[in-house]
């Protein structure tokens, strides 16, 4: 496949995948989330490969997740997404992201928001700029990811605190964000590929065999989260035909606040 929405590298066991469209912030159209697919299979296939990087190009921005200009009342433009209705491939992405049996590091050094925090939070490591900012956006632009962002994210920080992410859409800074355990080490800027690297090579140090081992067991434990995530996407392809996702996905278009209590019925 040549890519054109992203950068695809590997090097020394490394295999890095960079979200290459820094005029949008890195946010993913259909094509952009099937080249990510193909780039993760790959490294899942390539035995000399042992641990994955996912970041994104540029100092603004790891990925603020689907571009809002790409969607419409039947979701993005792209295909079915197999089956899920709502144009673009994510589930399989996050699937793949998940399921791959070599670990996957995101090394933020942006914005990590909307669907790209919910990258970040699937992999299964997140390395973070000092100026990296994380939250949600969903229910601001009409949209929501009930599966993978939600419901494990309360498995990596915890009921309260993913509740508020989710219900308040506010934006936290790199340290707040290792407090709460959301990341696992902040470094500065410059550093951020350096420090990644460095983790990549402390991996590679171990057994494969191990590695993959611990993955399916850490996944297991919350494996029914995947069934969780197929009912999400379908819902979401519903609700995205509705007036009211619609009112959220123009407001961000047209720059202006979202009317959203009109649909609050007493």
């Amino acid at each position: 496949m040549t890519y054109s929405d992203i950068i695809y590298e590997k090097n020394n066991g490394i295999a890095k995948v960079t979200i290459n469209r820094p005029e949008v912030y890195n946010a993913f159209r259909p094509k952009t989330v099937t080249e990510m697919i193909h780039a993760f299979r790959d490294a899942w296939d390539d035995n000399k490969i042992g641990v994955v990087v996912l970041t994104g190009t540029g100092d603004k921005a790891f990925c603020v997740g689907g571009d809002q200009k790409d969607r419409g009342g039947d979701g993005y433009s792209g295909a079915g997404g197999l089956g899920n209705g709502i144009g673009m491939e994510i589930e399989e992405l996050h699937n793949t992201i998940r399921n791959i049996p070599k670990p996957v590091i995101a090394a933020v050094n942006g914005y990590a928001i909307g669907g790209g925090h919910v990258l970040h939070v699937i992999c299964d490591l997140t390395m973070a700029s000092d100026k990296a900012r994380f939250g949600q956006v969903g229910p601001k632009v009409g949209s929501y990811d009930a599966g993978y962002g939600s419901a494990y994210l309360a498995r990596v920080i915890g009921e309260k605190k993913a509740r508020e992410i989710w219900f308040l859409c506010e934006q936290y800074g790199a340290e707040e964000a290792q407090e709460m355990g959301l990341v696992n080490k902040v470094v500065p800027h410059e550093k951020l590929m350096e420090e990644t690297e460095e983790w990549c090579n402390k991996i590679l140090e171990k057994s494969p065999t191990a590695l993959k081992m611990l993955k399916y067991s850490f996944n297991a434990d919350s494996a029914n989260i995947a069934g969780i995530t197929q009912l999400a996407m379908g819902s979401l392809a519903m609700y995205y035909r509705s007036e009211e996702a619609l009112e959220g996905n123009q407001a961000f278009i047209e720059k202006r606040p979202a009317d959203f209590r009109k649909y609050y019925k007493g």
